[in-house]
């Protein structure tokens, strides 16, 4: 009973978090009040205390939320930015490693170099989930945001293999070599992506007979497509290979196929509108969860330093900012130089970091900050070695990463917003202009398969419709199409389309609710009011998505 009584908790924290940050005087992002939330659960007047478990936390909410990044990620975009995606969430990972772990070894000493390996490794992934709390929807442009979209989606893995080589080597099951790492690098990462590739292909085979077996029933639909992040991850695992590049190559794989755009209808809404319910849910608990262990982790990592005479509690906090500021300037340093790289040795095909700007460089790097893997992977360090020791300086690794967590999430709310001042976004006006060129384009094709639709009626032996009849409808369809395709040039055009939206919109909602009044008097039973309320939904959903 406490643990339902827990999840429910968390549940409603997740939901208010977002009302309390509309109503609040000062702008805060949702991931930084959902932390705040956390702590404040874990309070010793509230006294939530949820144990956590990084395994099942790796488990129940990384695949689907990065399965579901993978569905929304364009392929063509990401195609397009893959050497830069591959420079910053491969190249820039390994860099961040080597060099984060060898300063926190020269600034800490006594840590051994393998403990700092490791610390550097869980600092390395960047949280896309994260910057889109703080900078929300379209302030940054789309090139950049699908770059840093994607270094976020592929660096999870390289961080976290680059922590379990570390951890490895701290055990003593392994000995690290260059040629070792590497070769195991290549094995676990294509080894995941070819594993979520295929999971999803097996997916896609079977639910045409699962459609014809169930009868076209989309509630069994969509829980099958909700256990396939968690079928792509547990098979992944199971084999050795990258269970995080596995969902997300899971989530692309579905993304670019055609599994959901043939699926039917009933499918597609309901799976997405589950799918982003559950992401906003995920999502917050992810922060939640943070905010839950932060007390415990500041009260442990204070008074274990204060146990051990090498560490001054104050010093902690000072490597927490050292270390932050290092992982920046690291990380504006390897931007300029594949900006000048890009500019002099790649004159004929340069990167997109040529075209950066010293601020665009400054935006890109308080961009990287870190979130829920940094959190996880730190928290899955063994308490004790393979001889029963404890694991070294383990109690500072968790409070640097959960620092450095807290102070990039600071950092960016404060900095970010001021970086972006007065910069316009053009993406949105190229996305109008893209839309309504799509429409009158798919108009025109539109209206030449009614021509023949009209031609095959006029002639059909089976279908004894009038004549009269069919050029009156088949006209009026053909009419607003034309509309479409004026619209793509005339400013009245397209509000005649606005305007007969708004009015189509009002008739079914005074169609609903004058069903629900038919059922109230009883001259229809709940079978057909539900009939029809679910027809009506389907028609709203297509008229209100631009509303």
């Amino acid at each position: 009973m406490e643990i339902f009584f827990t999840i429910l908790i968390l549940t409603l924290a997740v939901s208010i978090s977002g009302v309390i940050t509309r109503i609040l005087p000062f702008q805060m992002p949702l991931p930084l009040m959902q932390i705040v939330l956390g702590a404040l659960l874990a309070w010793p007047r509230f006294g939530l205390h949820v144990d956590f478990n990084p395994e099942l936390f790796l488990l129940l909410f990384i695949p689907p939320l990065l399965f579901s990044d993978g569905w929304k990620t364009p392929m063509r975009e990401f195609l397009r930015h893959g050497g830069e995606i591959v420079i910053l969430a491969l190249v820039l990972v390994i860099i961040t490693v080597v060099g984060i772990g060898y300063l926190i070894h020269w600034m800490i000493p006594d840590m051994p170099l393998v403990a700092a390996l490791a610390l550097a490794a869980v600092l390395s992934p960047t949280d896309a989930v994260a910057l889109s709390g703080i900078v929300g929807e379209g302030r940054i442009s789309k090139k950049l945001m699908d770059i840093l979209q994607g270094e976020a989606l592929m660096n999870d893995a390289s961080g976290l293999v680059s922590l379990k080589f570390a951890i490895s080597v701290a055990m003593g099951t392994m000995v690290f070599s260059v040629s070792g790492a590497s070769i195991e690098f290549i094995k676990i990462s294509m080894g995941g992506l070819l594993t979520g590739i295929a999971v999803t292909w097996g997916y896609s085979k079977s639910l045409r007979f699962i459609t014809h077996w169930s009868g076209g029933d989309p509630a069994t639909q969509t829980i099958l497509l909700l256990l396939l992040p968690f079928a792509a991850y547990l098979v992944a695992e199971h084999i050795g290979v990258s269970g995080i590049l596995s969902s997300v190559a899971s989530g692309m794989t579905i993304g670019q196929s055609g599994i959901i755009r043939n699926a039917p209808l009933a499918m597609r809404l309901r799976g997405n509108s589950v799918w982003t319910m559950l992401e906003f849910v995920f999502n917050g608990m992810v922060f939640i969860m943070l905010g839950l262990q932060l007390p415990d982790i500041l009260s442990t990592s204070i008074s274990q330093a204060a146990m051990d005479p090498t560490t001054k509690t104050w010093m902690l906090f000072v490597y927490v900012i050292l270390i932050y500021f290092a992982l920046m300037i690291l990380r504006f340093g390897w931007l300029w130089l594949m900006k000048n790289i890009s500019l002099y040795f790649m004159t004929k095909r340069p990167m997109v970091f040529s075209e950066y700007s010293v601020r665009e460089i400054l935006i890109a790097s308080f961009a990287g900050v870190r979130g829920a893997i940094t959190l996880a992977g730190v928290l899955s360090i063994p308490l004790f070695l393979r001889d029963g020791s404890a694991f070294p300086f383990r109690y500072q690794l968790v409070f640097i990463a959960t620092g450095v967590i807290l102070f990039s999430l600071l950092c960016g709310v404060i900095v970010l917003p001021w970086l972006l001042q007065g910069i316009i976004v053009s993406d949105k006006l190229l996305q109008r202009k893209e839309e309504r060129m799509a429409r009158a384009i798919a108009a025109e094709v539109a209206i030449e398969s009614l021509y023949k639709l009209e031609e095959r009626l006029m002639h059909s032996q089976e279908e004894n419709i009038d004549s009269q009849i069919i050029n009156e409808v088949s006209a009026r369809v053909i009419g607003n199409l034309r509309r479409r395709i004026d619209g793509n040039n005339d400013v009245n055009s397209m509000l005649t389309e606005e305007l007969e939206r708004r009015m189509r919109l009002n008739a079914l909602r005074a169609e609903r609710g004058e069903y629900y009044h038919l059922r109230a008097q009883q001259k229809i039973s709940n079978e057909t009011l539900t009939k029809l309320l679910r027809d009506l939904d389907f028609l709203e959903a297509l008229l209100a998505e631009n509303e």
